[in-house]
């Protein structure tokens, strides 16, 4: 099941930011007091009483500014809302109730997503009691009291917010059909490809920026199996503003990935990797998903012989934290190798849910030991006792050893290697969990 998104929108400094902070643990976003300084909505994933979510910041919204920039974090606001499970709406105690919240509110309450009121910078409640109860007057509920600076309230918050989340077994039979995202920059080819994969012209591409709001589902059935692809090519780069390009991909490219089992990062042949595709790989990568890299308009380059290889390499050098990464070259427009997309799409769907026996696991982690000894550090030295998978989707494993402090990244991507040479995994990450075992 994939996880619930939470969106942070509200008028520009009233602590967006701030909270979005508090809640990742780390200075993701930049904090300052010229209002709109968040430009970029960014994300993070959090962990609440055993819910995990993904929480996206977004820049504040100005209801009427005329001001490109507003305008445009507006337009980011409004995508963030859109792809959003649950809305925490962030209002300013000491500002008290503006018009331009009301207006905010109204554009919540269009949404029909669930919401919920935080009343910020209340540093203390007695103080400020009677400015809270104010905000009732925005018709969106109960306003809750927090203090992002300090910390305080948040918890009530998270409760009411995840108390909206869908309960887990609600979408367990959707969830046996594969959902594959295609993502990458706008004008890649996207949408050629997904009607390629279609066989058939549905999807309309348009050069308005926000003309697809949300993501398209769309099942496909393919020599009698059932897909979803989602596909995020609704979205494009105004004309005049190139550098909001990014802005704008974020949130759904999140979204996309969070709900697919596996992507398919699109790279434009004639640009190459950039850094904006290591990014959308790195999303991808850290949420655990199986990932196809497919390099469009291969027709359009010149080639030799060695052609394919100084492509591979590049690749494979930006995206060195993903080696297990598949590869393809293709056309989205002539349907060259199209085809072969679904047959590796199959494979990275296979090994992105492939459990192996635990006797055979550590069958493999002995025999690693025995042509590579532990580390060691001050004459102590790294005992690996057992190995076995907890989880699919991706492949997950615990190591148990004497000391985790001895199992540097180095062994434990060793390890990783061994059980790949075995098994080969290709296209899907591993997850390693290091724990702790007194030795007998």
């Amino acid at each position: 099941m994939s996880k619930p998104i939470v969106a942070i929108v509200g008028r520009p400094n009233v602590g967006k930011s701030t909270l979005f902070n508090a809640l990742a643990g780390e200075r993701i976003s930049i904090v300052k007091d010229t209002p709109g300084i968040t430009r970029d909505r960014i994300y993070a994933q959090i962990e609440w009483l055993d819910h995990n979510f993904t929480m996206i910041d977004t820049g504040g919204i100005e209801p009427d500014s005329k001001d490109i920039i507003l305008s445009q974090m507006r337009e980011q606001a409004q995508i963030a809302i859109d792809t959003a499970d649950v809305i925490i709406f962030i209002v300013d105690v000491k500002q008290g109730l503006q018009d331009a919240d009301s207006k905010v509110a109204d554009m919540l309450r269009r949404s029909r997503k669930p919401v919920v009121l935080a009343v910020n910078k209340v540093d203390s409640f007695e103080k400020y009691q009677n400015d809270i109860y104010e905000f009732y007057n925005l018709g969106i509920g109960e306003p809750y009291a927090v203090s992002a600076a300090n910390k305080l309230g948040i918890g009530d918050m998270l409760d009411k917010v995840i108390s909206y989340f869908p309960k887990e077994d609600e979408n367990g039979e959707e969830d046996e059909i594969p959902k594959i995202a295609i993502v990458g920059k706008p004008n890649v080819g996207k949408s050629s490809l997904l009607n390629k994969l279609l066989g058939e012209n549905r999807v309309i591409v348009s050069d308005i920026a926000g003309t697809t709001r949300d993501a398209v589902d769309t099942p496909v059935k393919h020599n009698g199996k059932d897909y979803v692809f989602i596909d995020t090519a609704g979205l494009r780069r105004k004309k005049n503003v190139k550098e909001e390009l990014e802005k704008y991909m974020v949130v759904r490219t999140v979204s996309a990935i969070e709900r697919a089992d596996i992507v398919i990062l699109m790279i434009d042949a004639m640009e190459g990797v950039t850094e904006q595709e290591a990014k959308i790989a790195g999303i991808a990568h850290e949420s655990g998903k199986g990932v196809i890299v497919a390099v469009n308009k291969w027709d359009a380059v010149e080639k030799d012989d060695k052609t394919i290889y100084k492509y591979e390499k590049q690749i494979r050098n930006t995206l060195s934290f993903m080696p297990y990464a598949e590869l393809i070259f293709i056309s989205a427009l002539s349907g060259q190798r199209v085809n072969k997309l679904y047959e590796m799409i199959d494979a990275v769907i296979e090994n992105h849910a492939l459990r192996i026996q635990t006797g055979v696991l550590n069958e493999i982690m002995a025999e690693a030991v025995s042509m590579q000894q532990p580390p060691s550090d001050k004459g102590k030295r790294l005992k690996l006792f057992y190995i076995t998978q907890v989880a699919v989707k991706p492949p997950t494993f615990v190591i148990f050893v004497n000391d985790k402090e001895l199992m540097h990244f180095s062994y434990t991507r060793y390890i990783e290697n061994q059980i790949r040479e075995a098994f080969g995994f290709r296209g899907t990450p591993l997850r390693f969990i290091i724990r702790e075992r007194g030795e007998k």
